[in-house]
């Protein structure tokens, strides 16, 4: 037996010992490591959730009223929720701000309304613009909003009315004038098509501006007329609404006489007068339809000049940036969908 014990005074022993020491350390380490990651997790869930379910509107309203967070903090949070498209959460925030009497009340109602309007609480977003203006008369942002509001509103003339004390600010353009009475007369159930055509025209001429806007209305209504006046150095941003007209609509004159309108119709196919295009997607259509192929098509997407957002629709007032007239057509070359008509009987 003597021969199978290692005396603690043994050399081997101490090795042994230490070795041992050296596996519990290591695996109380390891162990105790991977139950405090556990716990970190755990405390990250639930730190997380307190963001994903925002307090009730009194428990909102006594944190923001204390001091434990700043009032920055909170306009930092209620940013983030509005970018990130949350906007129930953004008011509830905003709300509470507007409420306090520390800081600046008008940025935290002018947020609200802002909120709103993005959300399409429009009315609600009014009132708000409203209220700033009876506390705060020259803030040209709100005017700006009510504008805005007032516009999707389509009650033109209280729009107009914006217009005088923004001009009085130095904050409106003569673009801004141009496009409500566009607006105004292409749903003024007072006067007849041709009359909106021909004042729509006087329009253009006056200011050679809101070319989508007029001619889209033209050529929906009144195609020759839009023929006849049609600016040829801007027929590239109307290259969607030409695309789509029918062969009876096309001026094949003015089609043939002008290079870019040659190339869109020839690809189209209305013509067959050019045979190559300096538009890439053009060019392409040409080719196929030169060869027997109509399996392709156009189909386009719109940028605003000024922010450079790209939109699947058109529009007249960039819905980012508010810009107007600033819309770019680009051409998208895509698969025909060709529709077929079966019968049931």
């Amino acid at each position: 037996m003597n021969t199978l014990f290692i005396e603690f005074r043994d050399p081997l022993f101490g090795v042994i010992v230490f070795f041992a020491l050296i596996f519990v350390i290591a695996s109380f380490s390891y162990w105790w490591g991977r139950y405090k990651i556990k716990e970190d997790h755990r405390y990250l869930d639930r730190f997380l959730r307190k963001f994903k379910t925002l307090p009730n509107k009194n428990e909102l309203h006594e944190l923001i009223s204390g001091n434990t967070i700043s009032r920055k903090s909170w306009m930092l949070m209620a940013h983030t929720y509005f970018q990130n498209g949350d906007y129930e959460k953004s008011i509830s925030i905003y709300h509470a701000l507007a409420e306090r009497r520390d800081g600046d009340q008008r940025e935290a109602l002018f947020l609200l309304g802002q909120t709103y309007f993005k959300a399409g609480f429009l009315e609600r977003s009014k009132t708000i613009f409203l209220q700033i203006l009876h506390q705060f008369p020259r803030t040209p942002q709100a005017l700006r909003y009510l504008l805005l509001v007032y516009e999707q509103l389509r009650e033109y003339d209280k729009a107009r009315d914006v217009l005088d004390p923004l001009s009085e600010l130095g904050e409106t353009d003569v673009l801004d004038s141009v496009y409500l009475e566009c607006l105004s007369l292409m749903r003024a159930s007072a006067f007849s098509s041709e009359e909106k055509a021909a004042k729509l025209i006087a329009l253009y001429q006056k200011h050679h501006q809101l070319t989508y806007l007029i001619f889209e209305y033209l050529f929906i209504h009144h195609p020759a007329l839009a023929w006849k006046h049609l600016d040829l150095s801007r027929v590239e941003r109307l290259s969607d609404i030409l695309w789509r007209l029918s062969e009876d609509d096309c001026d094949l004159d003015i089609i043939a006489g002008n290079g870019y309108l040659r190339e869109l119709f020839s690809a189209s196919g209305v013509v067959k007068l050019a045979k190559s295009s300096h538009v890439f997607e053009l060019d392409v259509l040409i080719k196929l339809r030169t060869s027997g192929f109509s399996g392709a098509t156009l189909q386009f997407e719109y940028l605003c000049s000024e922010c450079k957002q790209v939109y699947p629709f058109a529009f007249h007032r960039c819905p980012n940036c508010n810009a107007l007239d600033t819309v770019i057509t680009e051409p998208l070359l895509t698969k025909d969908r060709i529709e077929e008509s079966h019968s049931f009987q």
